[in-house]
């Protein structure tokens, strides 16, 4: 055998061992919701811990794994989980820029000592994770859990 059939056949040997890896490395990129499904399994009880605390603080606390799904999530979901993270992010800030327990606030007895631009900002932060586009989003997250991944994912 002369030199080079040698070197062709260890070329074609090299591409083939190549594309193999490539196979098998990329069969979780062919199923984006494998990956994403197996994270909502994963995550399914710290969340539902997290959303015991109440609506308000159990968002709050949910925002960090609701950022790991979003980052799991395919394509599809994605503006869902903004919408999702965007409201609760907006809320969280108002009650941590207004030093205020988002556990213990009442919106109806707010602290006597409260400035109202603070008051006004986490009213208005509530009302947008109260909206229609918010409720949607929510759904929609909920609903892709339960049909494609068979898990459900309560929020």
């Amino acid at each position: 055998m002369n030199l080079q059939r040698v070197v062709a056949l260890l070329v074609i040997v090299a591409m083939a061992a190549g594309a193999g890896a490539l196979l098998l490395q990329s069969t979780d990129d062919d199923d984006p919701f494998a990956t994403y499904c197996a994270e909502v399994e994963a995550r399914r009880g710290e969340l539902g811990a997290a959303l015991a605390a109440g609506q308000r603080l159990g968002l709050i606390r949910a925002l960090p794994t609701f950022e790991l799904l979003a980052e799991k999530a395919p394509e599809d979901l994605r503006d869902e989980w903004t919408i999702v993270i965007d409201r609760v992010t907006e809320v969280r800030d108002a009650f941590a820029d207004a030093d205020v327990d988002p556990a213990t606030y009442d919106p109806e007895k707010p602290p006597k000592d409260l400035p109202e631009a603070d008051r006004d900002a986490i009213e208005a932060a509530a009302v947008r994770l109260g909206s229609q586009e918010t409720k949607l989003a929510f759904a929609g997250v909920s609903q892709q859990a339960r049909d494609v991944c068979k898990t459900p994912l309560s929020l």
